[in-house]
């Protein structure tokens, strides 16, 4: 095939992409309606926006433009036809007769923050596969790790990871397709206007415009690409239920990473409880700074808003004035919603602060954001009460916590609409069930979105939080003893989370295995002792640790970063002349903890290390910090 020919036939192929659309709408969304249950039936999100007929509506925001989800379908599906060309049909459905050329396939996706991304997961659905993310600022090691482990067969990048893509591609024996985002540059004046121009021309004719995409490391022709009628056919044969979505993988924070199977299913009763309860709306403009490897950013800040047709706003990294300023910008689409982890609001607070001055700016600022924004959420990890009531002071927003976990989705929620009590997490969302398990295996609460209680005669209200629901995850991938490991024998998946339930709502004490400090016969929250430290006003961030004891079992530890970033070090005897020393720092609690919760070592670091969903990996901290294997 020639060039010129080459590039004619992905035009065509877009031509024909960006009417999808109009053709789905007169057949397959009239085959949708006559199936039984259409209502509830399962369907990936393309399936969806397709379904509901978002087209001309603002889909994304980015870099790159403005996308409508006309546009989104248009690309996927070109790109699902290469995707298809390469990779081999499923044997299952070969079987069958039915001329079914979808596939199981893992495609390893390494995407930028910008429609790319969105197209890659889309384009992957739509070719019947299962999408990994991969992390953008792991090292090549992770990356390695993670295309092995999943058994992945291609990697999607754009060309600013094409060298890491190869590389990936190099070790892992993987097929390599190279979106260009100069050809995913559009504007719906002049992209309607083209189409038509080339809607005219036959597959010969010598229009040159950019390709999509290139196979840089194998070979199609034309005779291996699916008939776009014949795959828009599938999705309305395929059953999407059971089929597997995502492969997520674990942060690593207290083990090995493990990839986290997500069903189609599971995907849509979490996409589904978080529009119920987070009260989402098409008119909602989200603004996405979160990494799309993970849940948070890959399901809640973007599946969510593309499935009820709301607007994204994706920002390529997380930069503090480049929020600031879209959140008070006055274009359209204005934001109204923002999910963000613990450390970004401790960067935007720092940056509010030497940026605004004046007491007529800042309550000027103060009441834009009280207007203009309906919901502002943090999670990920716990978030310091500090940060919440500044947060509150500057922006009048009360942080929305919640609760959840790679395996489960989202798991519990304060209210939007209600009270919200710093530091406890709220209660179920629709559709999960929770129970309490103490050591001795003893339920001591359970409850749902309607409500919790307490088993009767029961003395505590402790212990690890275990939780059940139809978004939760199908498998470990290849691990099936760490699968079976994680659920009890009548379904509940084990946390490994220490919770409690007191005054009406669930509260997160931390991991069993890490923030759960045994000390002279106490069970010590790591998590509530940081909460304490941080409202000292020489401490910028802090992680508790147990460290082992010969007379206590446990002591404990922590690990600070000072305002100003202090660089000494300062242990259990120093007297040094830093900013702050331990001696200080117990004088302080002596008021405000009990005693055997204040800490009895210290360590100050210039900066906290963190893991690109900015959790602390305290297994880490304690061989690197303390020296502890």
């Amino acid at each position: 095939m020639t060039v010129n020919n080459d590039r004619v036939f992905i035009t065509m192929l877009l031509v024909r992409s960006n009417c999808i659309l109009r053709i789905l709408q007169r057949g397959f969304v009239l085959r949708l309606s006559k199936c039984k249950s259409s209502s509830s039936a399962v369907r990936p999100v393309f399936l969806n926006v397709i379904k509901q007929g978002y087209a001309d509506q603002t889909a994304v925001v980015d870099c790159l433009g403005r996308h409508t989800y006309e546009e989104l379908i248009g690309f996927s599906t070109a790109l699902a036809q290469w995707i298809l060309a390469i990779t081999p049909p499923d044997a299952t459905a070969e079987k069958k007769g039915s001329g079914v050329v979808l596939n199981g396939e893992r495609i390893a996706v390494l995407c930028p923050n910008n429609i790319s991304f969105i197209i890659s997961q889309f384009a992957a659905w739509m070719s019947g596969c299962t999408v990994v993310p991969l992390c953008k600022v792991h090292p090549q090691s992770e990356l390695d790790y993670i295309v092995s482990d999943s058994q992945s067969s291609v990697v999607i990048a754009t060309r600013e990871f094409a060298d890491r893509a190869h590389g990936l591609a190099e070790k892992n024996n993987l097929r390599v397709l190279i979106l260009n985002e100069e050809a995913l540059v559009t504007r719906r004046s002049r992209t309607s206007n083209e189409l038509h121009v080339l809607s005219q021309h036959n597959n010969n004719a010598p229009v040159a415009v950019p390709d999509i995409v290139t196979a840089s490391n194998c070979s199609w022709n034309d005779s291996q690409l699916i008939d776009k009628s014949t795959l828009t056919q599938k999705w309305s044969q395929i059953h999407w239920k059971n089929r597997k979505a995502m492969i997520l993988y674990t942060s690593g924070t207290t083990g090995p990473p493990k990839g986290v199977v997500k069903t189609f299913a599971a995907l849509q009763a979490q996409i589904s409880m978080i529009l119920k309860a987070w009260c989402w709306t098409a008119q909602d403009v989200i603004l996405h700074v979160l990494p799309l490897h993970h849940g948070h950013g890959v399901v809640n800040a973007l599946a969510c808003p593309l499935w009820c047709g709301a607007t994204c706003v994706m920002m390529p990294q997380f930069d503090v004035d480049r929020v600031w300023d879209r959140l008070l910008d006055d274009s359209e689409p204005r934001i109204n919603l923002f999910m963000g982890v613990p450390t970004m609001y401790v960067k935007l607070i720092d940056g509010f602060e030497s940026r605004f001055k004046g007491q007529k700016v800042r309550a000027f600022i103060k009441a834009k954001m009280r207007n203009r924004i309906r919901l502002m959420i943090s999670g990920s990890s716990a978030l310091p009460q500090p940060v919440l009531k500044h947060w509150e002071a500057i922006t009048g927003h009360r942080l929305l916590e919640r609760y959840g976990m790679t395996e489960l989705g989202m798991v519990m929620s304060n209210p939007v609409h209600g009270l919200r009590i710093p530091g406890a997490v709220g209660n179920p969302f629709p559709t999960v069930d929770v129970r309490i398990v103490t050591g001795n295996g003893d339920i001591c609460v359970s409850g749902n979105s309607k409500g919790s209680k307490v088993t009767v005669g029961s003395e505590v209200t402790e212990g690890e939080l275990q939780v059940r629901g139809p978004a939760g995850f199908k498998e470990y991938w290849n691990r099936p003893d760490d699968t079976a490991e994680a659920l009890t024998d009548d379904g509940w998946f084990k946390t490994g989370d220490t919770a409690s339930y007191q005054d009406g709502v669930y509260w997160i004490l931390g991991r069993t295995s890490v923030d759960i400090i045994k000390s002279g016969g106490y069970k010590i929250s790591a998590l509530d002792v940081e909460r304490h430290l941080l409202a000292h006003d020489r401490i910028s961030e802090c992680a508790v640790v147990g460290v082992p004891d010969v007379t206590w079992g446990q002591c404990v530890a922590a690990v600070v970063v000072l305002q100003g970033n202090a660089k000494s070090t300062t242990t259990s005897s120093s007297s040094s002349s830093s900013s702050l020393t331990l001696p200080e720092l117990r004088a302080w609690a002596r008021d405000r903890m009990a005693p055997y919760t204040i800490p009895t070592e210290m360590r100050v670091l210039e900066a906290m290390p963190r893991n690109a969903m900015g959790k602390v990996n305290k297994k880490q901290l304690l061989r690197e910090v303390f020296e502890l294997q």
